[in-house]
């Protein structure tokens, strides 16, 4: 039977289906990670992100396709990890606003939120790569689009959209030519493939095999959340009790809207801001003491719909079991005072992140390799940090975009900085000056990154070749400023190798962070090895105890 309409119930069960497949595939996308390195992530940050949807999907049940689109969205936006998660969620929240005031959706109309997704999603990036999920997102929309000129039938033109993100991700290595070297599609273009063919099982009424070695999702989901966040904190310590959520749909004869003047009037009410707007209607998230005054601001513009006032309070005291007995001056008596600039930073390794809490870092954010930090993590530690300007340095590239969807979705003023590796990251914190003004910081700090040369010896993970070179599961490979330069058999071969290639007769340190991986004695014959063939250059070891990269090596 031909399905012309699509509504609520239908899609969540898309959308389910589309994360349950991927939640099986999850290993398999990690397997296609150009780099044979330990940390190739995709389909786990893809996999995290899209359950974080699934689960605000399954929270929030509704015939109404745009409520459905809405809470995906959501749940994206604050569970979006790495960059191929943070694209998942822009194809998604461009998709799920094109549908938001629908009911249910015909096929032309799905088509093109296929496209506004695909829109959104390009913006989203500062400078988009093909040959990549965007690619393989961009074709299969522009597919749907003509299809739907001519055919009414939504699963039909379902299967004309996986048809062609199938083709588009056999042409990727035609358009990434390092893919084509190594024999491989791209991995998040594999892991979009893996949602569409969710969907479209369930549009036909099929069954999708299941592996039984999988994690399922809720297993993820409890791995994500095993930690009570609420026990870290009193109840006397919320500042703004009320989550306040409602939707202002826009009047003529009413103040005219500007999403720029109405977020900032409403930062005086409280934090943890969230403005979505489109041309009828504006979405607000905030927590604010008096919400009667958020709700009177927001009436200046139109009609308040969908209004819910949550006392945190009251849920925080439910929670961990605790009386709000203390009064408010004790409240204010134990608050951290504000101050002008917060650093946060991630890192991977107890020892790493000492050494950023020692150089100014005032949080840092557990994560990096194999396990990158999502945007609601990021955004906590914004929140968490009690300063008039947040800078923010993710010392991973498959981190920046997470930061920068963080930054876009806080009201405080957020600076990313956009530090690819953990020398990098430190290069630019110890260039931070808290007396300058917020530009001029950024600006030094951006410079700071091209000051230092980043290296990093960890072992490869399967056979491939690369850059015209051989390297063989268990090899260890030698890579500089983000590319493999090197492989040896013997770990330290390896080390002596990439230093040489590093270290320039301009340069005066090297400074060596020791992982799990890195024995004393092996340290001590590469530092000799360094002092002797680099007299130059001076020599620091820090223990970083990193997993998966036995040394991370910063010239200076």
């Amino acid at each position: 039977m031909s399905i012309t309409t699509l509504d609520g119930k239908r899609f969540a069960e898309m959308i389910l289906q589309g994360a349950d497949h991927l939640s099986n595939n999850a290993k398999l996308v990690d397997a296609l990670n150009v780099f044979p390195v330990p940390d190739g992530d995709t389909g786990t940050n893809m996999n995290l992100s899209i359950t974080s949807g699934a689960k605000e999907v399954r929270n929030h049940q509704s015939d109404h396709i745009g409520k459905v689109g809405q809470a995906l969205s959501k749940g994206l936006l604050m569970g979006a990890r790495g960059n191929s998660g943070v694209i998942l969620s822009q194809l998604f929240r461009g998709f799920s606003k094109s549908i938001e005031s629908k009911a249910t959706i015909t096929a032309i109309e799905f088509a093109d939120a296929l496209q506004a997704g695909v829109d959104t999603a390009y913006k989203a990036v500062m400078k988009p790569v093909e040959g990549t999920i965007l690619t393989v997102a961009k074709d299969a929309a522009r597919a749907a689009v003509i299809a739907s000129e001519t055919e009414s039938s939504i699963d039909k033109l379902m299967e004309i959209t996986l048809k062609e993100a199938e083709a588009s991700l056999k042409r990727t290595p035609d358009l990434l030519p390092v893919l084509k070297e190594v024999g491989v599609v791209d991995s998040g273009g594999q892991g979009l493939v893996f949602v569409y063919e969710g969907f479209l099982a369930i549009l036909k009424g099929e069954k999708l095999e299941i592996n039984a070695n999988r994690l399922s999702m809720d297993d993820l989901v409890n791995a994500e959340h095993h930690k009570n966040v609420q026990g870290h904190m009193n109840t006397e310590d919320i500042e703004f009790g009320y989550c306040t959520e409602f939707m202002v749909r826009f009047e003529d004869g009413k103040k005219t809207f500007d999403e720029e003047v109405f977020r900032n009037d409403l930062s005086e009410f409280g934090d943890s801001l969230l403005v979505i707007s489109d041309d009828d209607l504006a979405k607000v998230h905030i927590h604010a003491e008096h919400p009667g005054d958020v709700l009177s601001y927001g009436q200046k513009y139109g009609n308040l719909i969908n209004m819910k006032i949550e006392n945190m309070r009251q849920q925080h005291t439910d929670i961990v079991g605790e009386k709000v007995e203390k009064s408010v001056p004790q409240k204010q008596d134990t608050k951290k005072e504000r101050s002008k600039f917060g650093i946060v930073t991630v890192s991977m390794g107890s020892g790493i992140a000492e050494l950023f809490r020692s150089i100014g870092a005032n949080m840092v954010i557990e994560g990096g390799q194999t396990m990158n930090p999502s945007t609601e993590d990021i955004v906590k530690a914004i929140h968490e940090v009690n300063a008039d300007n947040i800078i923010i340095l993710p010392n991973n590239s498959n981190i920046v975009m997470a930061a920068q969807q963080a930054a876009s979705v806080v009201d405080e003023n957020v600076i990313v900085i956009p530090s690819k590796t953990v020398p990098q990251g430190m290069a630019a914190l110890l260039s931070f000056n808290p007396t300058a003004e917020p530009s001029d910081v950024e600006s030094t700090m951006v410079d700071a990154l091209s000051s230092v040369k980043s290296g990093q010896i960890t072992f490869a993970v399967r056979d491939t070749n690369i850059d015209g070179l051989d390297i063989e599961k268990g090899d260890f490979m030698g890579i500089s400023n983000g590319k493999i330069v090197l492989t040896e058999r013997d770990q330290l071969l390896a080390s002596q190798k990439l230093l040489s290639e590093m270290i320039t007769e301009d340069d005066e340190i090297l400074t060596i962070i020791q992982g799990e991986d890195a024995n004393d004695e092996e340290v001590e014959k590469l530092v000799t090895f360094a002092e002797e063939k680099f007299d130059h250059v001076e020599v620091e070891v820090h223990r970083g105890e990193q997993p998966l990269y036995s040394y991370i090596f910063s010239v200076e």
